[in-house]
């Protein structure tokens, strides 16, 4: 890939490069400004011909493609021969690309003139995870346990605490509004413990500082040819690095640009309030087999957030946001425990971490309250 070109091709795959954007996202502004407008899904890539994901952002893009694979239990070679190595075809259209497309066409449709265009089905709603959809119910599962999976969003509760309670109920158990209100800034330290025997050993930094700029940083220094990976959020614009992922470092300019800033805001407690509007309670649940209360609150252009509280402790315990595509919802999921006091306010020194494409844990070893950040930590990434 030759920087500065006017097109190059990444994994086999041609790519366009537009305004100036070349693997490298948008260049960036002064310090918490957002980069410059960022090219769509079918400027950047080639053949992204369907219009509901044409006018996508790149890395909305990337996210909705997660969503079709999950739904489907796919994983990216279904569609893209060779995806996975260097012989990679992206831009043939196969069989399947041509099937999803109409699928997708036909999905649009039906929320369209049944619906008032809410997105009410999604591939999810027939395929759950299967390639062709079961059409006959077992009966084993009639007389069965109950489907456990929730809607996205969800009915309110009856006889549950008010969201003022539960949400009052944690900042005290976190360490009370006064002292929360004291914590400008902090830097944990950890390990990755990985997933499934993949990931670990890196060290893990979180670099957050008031009100939203937050930083995840991941790096293997005895293996660099793993490369590191890099979520960072400088109050107006964000970017990732992954060293496996399609593009290996990119901009967050679309709708996951929301849910980056919920991690950022929700990083103080103090502000959890303020992060998100229209708190909701909704019915009772349990997260590892412990009882919780469901919290589910709003947030611009389409994102919702549901935080699960421990019942007894008032800890926040899960948090699964969403964001809007013309495919599905995109879900990123934070695993919460092990709280421990660090200069009177608990943080969690386990943290697990799921999205789309990957899922990582992390043990934490140290936190540092109201230390100077570097404003570089939330900038963008430098590229290679």
């Amino acid at each position: 890939m030759r920087i500065g070109s006017k097109t190059t091709v990444l994994f086999g795959m041609t790519v366009v490069l537009a305004a100036g954007l070349v693997g490298r996202a948008a260049a960036q502004g002064p310090q918490g400004a957002a980069p410059a407008k960022s090219p769509t899904a079918g400027q950047f890539f080639k053949n992204v011909t369907t219009n509901s994901l044409k006018g996508l952002t790149v890395d909305d893009f990337l996210e909705a493609m997660g969503v079709i694979s999950a739904d489907l239990s796919y994983d990216c070679s279904n569609c893209h021969p060779g995806a996975g190595t260097d012989k990679v075809d992206f831009v043939i259209d196969t069989p399947l690309k041509k099937t999803a497309r109409k699928m997708i066409d036909m999905v649009g449709t039906i929320n369209s003139a049944n619906f008032g265009g809410a997105q009410l089905v999604t591939c999810y709603t027939c395929h759950q995870r299967t390639d062709l959809p079961v059409t006959t119910i077992a009966l084993d599962k009639l007389y069965g346990p109950p489907n456990e999976e929730q809607r996205d969003i969800l009915p309110p509760g009856r006889g549950v605490p008010s969201a003022d309670q539960i949400l009052d109920k944690y900042i005290e158990a976190v360490g009370g509004a006064q002292r929360l209100a004291a914590l400008t800034s902090y830097v944990a330290t950890g390990t990755s413990v990985g997933y499934g025997g993949l990931g670990g050993g890196g060290s893990f930094q979180i670099f957050a500082k008031a009100p939203n700029q937050r930083a995840v940083i991941i790096e293997f220094k005895d293996s660099p040819e793993r490369g590191g990976s890099i979520r960072a959020f400088n109050g107006a614009a964000g970017w990732i690095k992954s060293p496996r992922g399609l593009l290996t470092d990119y901009a967050v300019t679309g709708s996951e640009l929301d849910g980056e800033r919920l991690d950022a805001q929700m990083s103080f407690p103090g502000r959890i309030k303020q992060a998100l509007t229209g708190w909701r309670v909704s019915f009772p649940d349990t997260v590892n087999g412990h009882p919780v209360y469901v919290v589910q609150g709003s947030g611009p252009r389409g994102l919702l957030a549901t935080l699960y509280f421990d019942k007894t402790s008032g800890l926040l315990t899960r948090v699964v946001r969403l964001v809007p595509s013309p495919v599905g919802r995109m879900p990123t999921q934070a695993d919460f425990d092990d709280y421990r006091e660090v200069d009177g306010i608990k943080f969690p020194f386990m943290y697990t971490y799921s999205w789309l494409d990957g899922k990582d844990s992390f043990k934490l070893n140290d936190v540092k309250i109201n230390v100077p950040i570097d404003a570089a930590k939330f900038a963008k990434p430098p590229s290679k």
